[in-house]
């Protein structure tokens, strides 16, 4: 028997709903088979133990939420090769493809960032932007050739250890590092051959939609392997960084570790010069606390502690000898040394900036000179309290200070208030007397101008 029309029609419709509901609960349940999920970590400092820290935590957070990919924005100078050689090895451990892009137009990846870039699944440059000078430098001073040849061979070597696995030209991108050839966007990308980096995008947006669907060479265990990449739609998550890497990228700028450092020393100088006020002690000394943990962080050159402690013993002894500021002159320019040359920086952004050195320098051989001559003249001073700060002062009688017993004795005025006083001989009224000593509470005087004596009645 044939169904009716109408209840094919009500069960068709019944059928469409069902099939939609079921889809529409998938994707609700399901909303990464949809649109996957990129997350994202802007670098725009130089590389250092906090900038490899932060990298670190984004590739373990998009591995443990099985990302599509992570998104690094790159901007940097450069910085330590430690640091860098860290973070290297991060990328080429990572679960989850790493892209790093290099923009806003005006960005670079110079040194260090080089590394970096060529070390990425997948290396993309905005327009605008440049890469490469990646030679090594040895701040503390000019290596002879057998020692330069190492350094570049070294550098070189560990390039190309996988370069060549991302099928890149690991020959062009020899030359950064030999000679500190630069390259534009466009440069990197027009290669004769293999290329230095993958595209070029204007924007996250275009390098997402660009790179979908594309096969990428990664490493895994050590041996290439290749995986498409889908990344169409994708929901950018960006991670931002903690307040502790934030506090912490803080410190480790040289420069704010100086400032940290002679604040602290002038505020643990006041509570020794001023015992019992607690407050500056105890923030001085957490203020050195951090420019230590801050220089920790950074490449230190011993020499330069030496030139440090040196220019505290001569201001000290400027303070225990007259040299007429030629000791507390050499101390200034030994703390000067000191700081300029303390920080083994291996660009110019990480090195104490020469301006602050020297200002900050001036500021506390002489602040330090001044409160040590202060501290010394203080303890030869007199007590301020009492008849022994009397003594010296000039006061006048009250009335005539005639002969009882056996001293001439009466009342004075000094220093606002009024004292017994003692003389040797009668002194008559309103005559100006200095204090010459005290004996309990009463003071002893003597004429400023010496009078004939009165006759005694």
């Amino acid at each position: 028997m044939r169904k009716p029309a109408n209840l094919i029609f009500r069960q068709f419709i019944a059928l469409f709903f069902l099939c939609f509901a079921c889809v529409s609960l998938s994707a609700w349940a399901n909303p990464a088979a949809t649109q996957p999920i990129v997350y994202k970590i802007e670098i725009r400092d130089t590389i250092q133990p906090i900038s490899a820290g932060r990298l670190e935590r984004a590739i373990d957070t998009a591995d443990q939420n099985h990302a599509a990919a992570l998104l690094v924005e790159l901007d940097t100078p450069g910085g330590l090769l430690d640091s860098t050689r860290q973070m290297v090895g991060a990328i080429l451990n990572a679960k989850v493809p790493v892209i790093i892009y290099v923009a806003p137009a005006g960005a670079r990846a110079a040194s260090a960032g080089f590394f970096l870039l060529e070390a990425a699944d997948i290396a993309a440059m905005a327009p605008g932007t440049n890469t490469g000078a990646a030679h090594p430098v040895l701040s503390s001073g000019t290596p002879d050739d057998t020692m330069k040849m190492k350094m570049e061979n070294d550098a070189a070597a560990f390039l190309r250890s996988y370069v060549t696995r991302r099928g890149r030209n690991a020959e062009v991108a020899e030359t950064a590092i030999r000679t500190s050839k630069s390259f534009s966007a466009d440069e990197a990308l027009n290669q004769t051959g293999q290329k230095l980096i993958d595209l070029v995008a204007p924007n996250e947006t275009q390098l997402l939609t660009a790179l979908d669907g594309r096969t990428i060479t990664r490493i895994n265990n050590g041996e290439a392997t290749t995986q498409t990449l889908h990344l169409k739609n994708a929901r950018i998550l960006p991670i931002e960084p903690t307040i502790r890497e934030q506090l912490l990228g803080y410190l480790a700028n040289p420069n704010i570790a100086l400032l940290l450092l002679v604040g602290g020393a002038l505020l643990i100088y006041l509570e020794f010069n001023v015992p019992g006020t607690i407050v500056p002690g105890a923030l001085g000394t957490v203020m050195v606390l951090l420019a230590i943990f801050a220089l920790d962080l950074l490449p230190i050159r011993h020499t330069a502690i030496l030139m440090l402690l040196s220019a505290a013993v001569l201001l000290l002894l400027e303070v225990k000898f007259a040299s007429h500021g030629i000791l507390a002159i050499a101390g200034i320019v030994c703390l000067a040394f000191g700081t300029l040359t303390l920080v083994d920086a291996p660009i110019p952004e990480m090195a104490i900036q020469p301006v602050i050195a020297i200002s900050l320098c001036i500021a506390f051989g002489i602040i330090t000179v001044v409160l040590l001559r202060l501290a010394v003249k203080a303890r030869h001073n007199k007590a301020l309290t009492g008849p022994a700060a009397l003594v010296g002062s000039l006061g006048a009688t009250m009335e005539p200070i005639w002969t009882r017993n056996t001293l001439p004795i009466g009342r004075i005025l000094v220093q606002g208030e009024i004292w017994q006083a003692i003389a040797t001989a009668p002194i008559p009224e309103k005559e100006t007397v200095r204090v010459t000593g005290f004996e309990d509470d009463i003071l002893q005087v003597q004429p400023e101008i010496q009078t004939p004596s009165l006759p005694v009645s």
